[in-house]
């Protein structure tokens, strides 16, 4: 009992490292990617290349599901893709969210700081929340709604607070910033982009999570579907957005190996998260969520010459509190029979979600 007391522990621990890491290092890093010197990478093609890295990498994992046979993998494929043509149908709307998701996460990027943008990020707990309350019929705890607005009113004042720098320490942060072929700063359009994000995160994760709801498939094979009815709609991005530039300069153009560890980061880390999020609570997510927040700001400070204000640490301090208070559930403090109930209903439901999130 002690040994199976102590593992489980260990995995809440690793858990707790490995969301927290996932969470600040991609923003971070993606945001360095954008505003560092030298040729500028196409940020719709890294997006396919991701989805290419998730499919290859799920395909293994189901490989070893199915004990090393090729056989029983493409029969596997065979029966949950082929042989389900409307399921697979079905899957092409989240799909389809997903890529422009990701190309507007990147779009934000550019025009946010990495403090800015993991703190607004948090509002795809609303527009999950109010999907859920329309699509799922879900109710709302009265603390999860006063989370809700607590989160707005955070996120509204760490924007407030970063436009009231755009007339003073925002040009000198503009100015320090690489010299590089980055697009120039324009933090509405980055704000704009990171909502459009939000929406379509909720959207589509509540979608899928409505669609697959008790579904006899894989973690991995799901995965196999989403990440393969997305690179058409990817490329097909690309193809619009920068069909000149891939024509003039390639798809490959502005490559090097940090990006390459930015396309991998964002495919193999949702991967992983997806994996480690069934050993984390409510509370320990929280923790992991504020503690990249943390991260973010401190390591934004040294990076990119970002300037905490006492606004935006007040409104960073409001988003770190509903969430805690947004995952907070006061059945569980009744006692242990009102707490599994619903713990299980949550694994399951964050499990859905977790997995089709993909950032």
């Amino acid at each position: 009992m002690k040994v199976t007391a102590a593992h489980g522990n260990n995995l809440k621990y690793l858990s707790l490292v490995t969301l927290t890491l996932q969470n600040a290092i991609l923003g971070l890093s993606m945001r360095y990617g954008r505003t560092r010197p030298g040729d500028l990478f196409l940020s719709s093609t890294a997006v396919v290349m991701a989805e290419l890295v998730k499919l290859a990498t799920s395909l293994v994992l189901v490989y070893l599901e199915e004990g090393k046979h090729f056989g029983r993998l493409r029969a596997a494929l065979h029966q949950t893709i082929v042989k389900q043509p409307l399921d697979t149908l079905k899957i092409c709307v989240p799909s389809m969210l997903y890529i422009i998701q990701n190309n507007l996460l990147y779009v934000s990027a550019s025009h946010l700081d990495a403090a800015t943008y993991q703190v607004t990020y948090q509002l795809k707990i609303l527009t999950t929340a109010v999907f859920a309350v329309l699509i799922l019929r879900r109710r709302l705890l009265p603390t999860q709604w006063a989370a809700l607005v607590l989160l707005v009113v955070g996120v509204a004042s760490v924007q407030l607070a970063q436009t009231g720098e755009d007339s003073g320490t925002a040009a000198t942060r503009q100015q320090s910033m690489p010299a590089g072929d980055g697009p120039e700063q324009n933090r509405l359009l980055g704000f704009s982009a990171a909502l459009g994000a939000c929406f379509l995160s909720g959207l589509a994760g509540i979608y899928f999570e409505k669609m697959l709801k008790g579904a006899d498939i894989s973690i991995w094979m799901r995965n196999i579907q989403l990440s393969l009815l997305s690179l058409p709609f990817g490329l097909l991005t690309c193809a619009v957005n920068d069909g000149a530039q891939l024509a003039a300069r390639g798809f490959f153009f502005g490559y090097d190996a940090f990006v390459v560890y930015l396309v991998v980061l964002q495919a193999v880390g949702g991967l992983i998260v997806a994996v480690v999020v069934k050993y984390a609570d409510n509370i320990l997510k929280g923790f992991a969520t504020s503690l990249a927040i943390i991260i973010s700001c401190v390591a934004s400070i040294y990076l990119f010459d970002f300037s905490l204000s006492l606004q935006f640490t007040v409104g960073a301090g409001l988003v770190i509190g509903s969430i805690f208070l947004y995952g907070y559930d006061p059945a569980a403090a009744k006692g242990a029979k009102s707490a599994v109930r619903p713990s299980a209903k949550a694994l399951a439901e964050a499990e859905e979600r977790l997995l089709a999130e993909k950032v």
